[in-house]
Parts: C-alpha cells; sequence; structure tokens
C-alpha cells in the first residue's frame, strides 16, 4: 500500500463554534444514554443476573454496554472523520488477551475500543487504570459495571486487589481484553527527561518516546491468566500530527490520523520468572521505542494491514439501536413518576 507523504495531509484542524456545538452535543448524548443504560440495563445485567450466572451476566452486560462504547468509534470515525489506521499482525476475533500498550496521551485507551469493536469484542474489554477514573460521574459508574481495574499506581496498594480482580477473569468460556499500561502513566517531555537521568544512573535502556515499563503489574497479570490466555498484544499508537486530549477528541480537531500497530505474541515466548518477564518486558520497549522513532520520520508503522472500515449503515443502526433503548426506558420511568403524582 502506498502511504501519501506527511507534508500533503491535513494539520491540526480549526477550533470553530459549529465543531464545539457538535462536540458538546455528541458529549450530552453520550452522558445521557451512558446514564439510562446505567441505571436500566447495568442494574438486571450486573446484580439480578449475576445471583444466578456469572458467564450469563457478563454476556448481557457486553451486549448492552458494547453498543454504548461503539458510540465513541462512530464519533471517532465517522463524525470526526479521524482516520484509524492499522499495521502488523491481525487480531482474531473474541480470543482471551492481554495487551500492553504505550501511554503517549489521556485518550489512548478510547482508541483501542476501535480494534475492539471490528473484533466483536468491544463488551469484553478492561483497563487497568488509576482509580481516579473510577470516580468520574456516569463514566466512572461504568467503568464499575465494566470490571475494570483500578489502581493506586503504588504495588504495595494495588496489589492485592488486582490479585482479586484477576481471579474472577479465569472462566474460559468469557472472552477477554485486558489492557495494560506498563509506563503507568501517560508521557510527557518532562516525565521523559526524568526517566532518562533514571535510566542513565541505573544502567538501564535510554528510551526517546517511552517511559521505562513498570513490570510489576504486567508479571502478575501472566501469573495468575496465563493458563487461559491465546495471546499477549504488543499495541503502540503513534498519532498524526498531534497528540490529542480528551476534548480535542469531543470537538474534533485533532488527532487526524491514528496510527495502531499490533504485534502477537505467543505465551510460549514469554518467559516463566519474574525477573525474566521484566527483561523481556523491558526488551519489547525498547523495540516499541524505536518502532515510535521511525514513526515519527516516516509518518507510518510497517507492515500496512487490511481492517476494514467502520460500516456507515452498522454504526447508524447501533445509535439508533441505544437511543431507542435509552428512549424507551426515559419514557417509562416518566409514565412511572406520573402515575405516582396522580394517586
Amino acid at each position: 500500500m502506498e502511504v501519501p507523504s506527511a507534508k500533503h495531509e491535513t494539520r491540526h484542524r480549526r477550533l470553530t463554534p459549529l465543531r464545539v456545538l457538535r462536540g458538546l452535543i455528541c458529549l450530552l448524548v453520550l452522558l445521557l444514554t451512558a446514564f439510562m443504560m446505567i441505571v436500566y440495563c447495568g442494574f438486571f445485567s450486573t446484580v439480578v443476573l449475576r445471583l444466578f450466572s456469572v458467564h450469563y451476566s457478563r454476556k448481557v452486560t457486553a451486549f448492552f454496554f458494547s453498543s454504548w462504547l461503539a458510540l465513541w468509534p462512530f464519533l471517532f470515525e465517522k463524525i470526526n472523520k479521524t482516520k484509524v489506521i492499522f499495521s502488523g499482525d491481525d487480531v482474531p476475533a473474541r480470543e482471551r488477551v492481554l495487551l500492553i500498550c504505550n501511554h503517549r496521551t489521556e485518550v489512548d485507551w478510547m482508541y483501542l475500543w476501535d480494534l475492539a469493536l471490528r473484533k466483536d469484542s468491544l463488551g469484553y474489554i478492561k483497563y487497568i487504570l488509576k482509580s481516579s477514573l473510577m470516580k468520574l460521574p456516569v463514566f466512572g459508574w461504568s467503568f464499575q459495571i465494566l470490571e475494570f481495574i483500578p489502581v493506586e499506581r503504588k504495588w504495595e496498594v494495588d496489589e492485592a486487589k488486582m490479585r482479586q480482580m484477576l481471579s474472577k477473569f479465569k472462566d474460559p468460556r468469557d472472552p477477554l481484553w485486558l489492557v495494560l499500561f506498563p509506563e503507568g502513566t501517560d508521557f510527557t517531555e518532562q516525565k521523559c527527561l526524568r526517566n532518562k537521568k533514571y535510566a542513565a544512573e541505573n544502567g538501564l535502556p535510554i528510551l526517546k518516546n517511552l517511559l521505562l515499563p513498570k513490570s510489576k503489574g504486567f508479571n502478575a497479570c501472566l501469573e495468575d491468566l496465563r493458563s487461559t490466555l491465546d495471546a499477549v498484544y504488543d499495541v503502540t499508537i503513534g498519532y498524526k500530527h498531534r497528540c490529542p486530549s480528551f476534548l480535542d477528541n469531543v470537538f474534533g480537531v485533532d488527532p487526524s490520523e491514528v496510527h495502531i500497530h499490533i504485534r502477537r505474541v505467543t505465551l510460549d515466548d514469554i518467559p516463566l520468572s519474574e525477573r525474566e518477564v521484566t527483561s523481556w518486558l523491558m526488551d519489547t520497549f525498547q523495540r516499541k521505542d524505536q518502532l515510535l522513532s521511525n514513526f515519527n520520520s516516516e509518518g507510518y508503522f510497517p507492515l500496512h494491514g487490511a481492517e476494514l472500515n467502520l460500516s456507515t449503515v452498522k454504526c447508524l443502526i447501533n445509535v439508533m439501536l441505544v437511543l431507542v433503548l435509552t428512549g424507551i426506558h426515559s419514557q417509562a420511568a416518566s409514565r412511572s413518576a406520573c402515575r405516582k403524582n396522580f394517586i
């Protein structure tokens, strides 16, 4: 596939009043539909059904909340016209996998929804993320229903909670996409300089585009889930032409392109001991760092994949499904309230 030169690509889009209005409307719709999903679907699927079957509880939760999560790729790719370009190895649908990803900005994790949607695994994606995000109104409640793992980024505090959560993900009947960001925080130039100084003082590799990976959480995931996983995926994300913030995504001003490179790693290729796992992870991040350096100079990752574009028709049907579901529940709640007031 011929890749266009970066010199001719559209750069940062202007923040116009129309983009602001459109973004605020989309954000309002996302918030309202999330709230309705939590109230009317979340309680039934995660509380009532779980009394009878954890497996079917997760299946129903995945159905309802994947419909809502799919609104985000629709916003990114269809409304904002952001190109999402995949490269590297193919990802079979409905696997049980662990994904390790670089953390370039605060919204990296949202673009993994674009990949999961294409693999029919959107409702089964789970993140290991900082605990403060679980406290966000509405969105944080959704994260709890979807069984995201909150961490304080202090291993002595996080280990027991993390292993308790991991122990619940061992049923091989349940698809699983567990996402871990080994850097532990998003990349900034200031953090990078501190990392380089620390690496030089301790004889560690000096990375230009990444922070040094932390191996404790990755090793715990392998120890607890190795026997139930199909593979580990090394995912590297690059942006054109500026790393986006959350509001950049909402208003559609950045990025113009998101490039996602995927490398499949079999469990047999990852060592067993914690010391060797730490060394393997560091080697992996050195490879990712070189990959990002090449991306920054060339404008693309190697081995372009053949992932299809999202179907506009399917996206619109999903939007209508979510709006109809939330509308029906909203009307039912209004009628119930009216009856009570009348009585």
